[in-house]
């Protein structure tokens, strides 16, 4: 007798609405993967620095006179007093409670009244690191310590993306959109990460960008890949007149678990971030980058274009999912999982919710 076959059902409700999974993934998801963390032209020249926060722990990238990109925990090995705030440029990190002084690269260079301390040893001090990795353009930072590299949790993303985008190392951010959802992250990156509802809701995207019947969407490592034919380009809202190869192309890269970069028709990229507030809210930052940040009439009409059309149709999707979460009356139904794959099913889902669990569970 045949085993009978049961489809794989949705995540429950709680991993969407319980305070307690939220704080567990606060406490290991964002510590135990890569997070962008900001853009290489932030920092052009040697001292150059800027702070942001991360997992709660306060942490800031600087540039050193080798040209490398370091970032460090935001803390003064003498008494933990925080280092620096904001952005800016400096010669050293020099500590504002007692002046002790740290090189570029984190070591300590020198300390008030330090040649009075017996033994001391200065060698033996240095800001405590973080794994830090530049990827087209993009600093990314990962807290565990022994973290594998990029390449090995999104492989060939990196190449794909140099190839859509060969001129990246030329590109500066021209704007930033925020656009605060009442959800859950993963309810956000969930909708992010399919297309079966794409023909019922984003009438702009599926008839003037991608032709829907050929969105695919599949896993490389931890990275989803989202691939499509284009609609007749003389029909786009631009001129594409890029020059590149793949200019007549869209494709997408999300990196689990917060951050996706899009290359749109034009050989232009632009990126979703999430940044995590509560259990039932999360802010997506949609970036939009140019030759050099200068002014670009395309990039700004692809940016409002967006912003009014498929970001503002995806606001009100999540934010009734998550309250349809809250609902007692909520079962989770069956991932629609086709063995071909293709734009009516939810196969990436199912690649997505066993990260979610797995992060949660172990």
């Amino acid at each position: 007798m045949d085993t009978p076959v049961h489809p794989v059902r949705s995540l429950a409700a709680r991993y969407y609405t319980d305070p307690a999974v939220f704080e567990a993934e606060k406490q290991g998801l964002l510590s135990r993967t890569w997070q962008l963390a900001g853009h290489a032209s932030q920092l052009e020249k040697p001292g150059d620095y800027f702070a942001f926060t991360l997992a709660g722990e306060s942490l800031f990238c600087i540039k050193g006179h080798d040209g490398q990109i370091r970032t460090f925990y935001n803390v003064c090995q003498h008494r933990a007093h925080e280092l620096v705030s904001g952005s800016g440029s400096t010669r050293v990190i020099v500590c504002p409670y007692h002046a002790w002084t740290y090189e570029l690269t984190g070591g300590l260079r020198a300390g008030p009244n330090l040649k009075a301390v017996a033994g001391f040893d200065r060698s033996s001090v240095c800001l405590t690191g973080v794994s830090t990795e530049l990827f087209v353009g993009f600093i990314f930072v990962n807290l565990d310590p022994d973290a594998a590299p990029m390449e090995d949790w999104f492989p060939n993303a990196r190449a794909e993306l140099e190839e859509w985008v060969p001129h990246y190392a030329d590109l500066k951010p021209l704007e930033y959109v925020e656009i605060p959802e009442n959800c859950n992250w993963k309810v956000s990156v969930e909708n992010y990460s399919e297309c079966y509802h794409c023909t019922l809701n984003h009438p702009t995207f599926a008839t003037g960008v991608v032709k829907p019947e050929t969105y695919d969407i599949q896993p490389q490592g931890y990275c989803l890949r989202h691939t499509t034919e284009c609609q007749n380009l003389e029909d786009m809202t631009y001129d594409i007149n890029s020059g590149l190869p793949h200019s007549d192309e869209y494709s997408s890269w999300f990196l689990w678990p917060m951050v996706s970069f899009q290359v749109y028709p034009g050989n232009i990229i632009n990126t979703y971030h999430w940044r995590v507030v509560d259990v039932d809210k999360v802010v997506v930052v949609r970036g939009w980058y140019s030759i050099g940040g200068a002014e670009d009439a395309v990039v700004r009409k692809l940016a409002v274009q967006d912003r009014e059309t498929t970001v503002e149709e995806d606001i009100h999707l999540v934010e009734s999912v998550q309250r349809g979460l809250n609902s007692r009356g909520y079962v989770p139904g069956p991932l629609v999982v086709d063995p071909n794959c293709g734009v009516s099913s939810e196969h990436s889902i199912l690649h997505l919710q066993r990260w979610m669990r797995e992060a949660v569970e172990g």
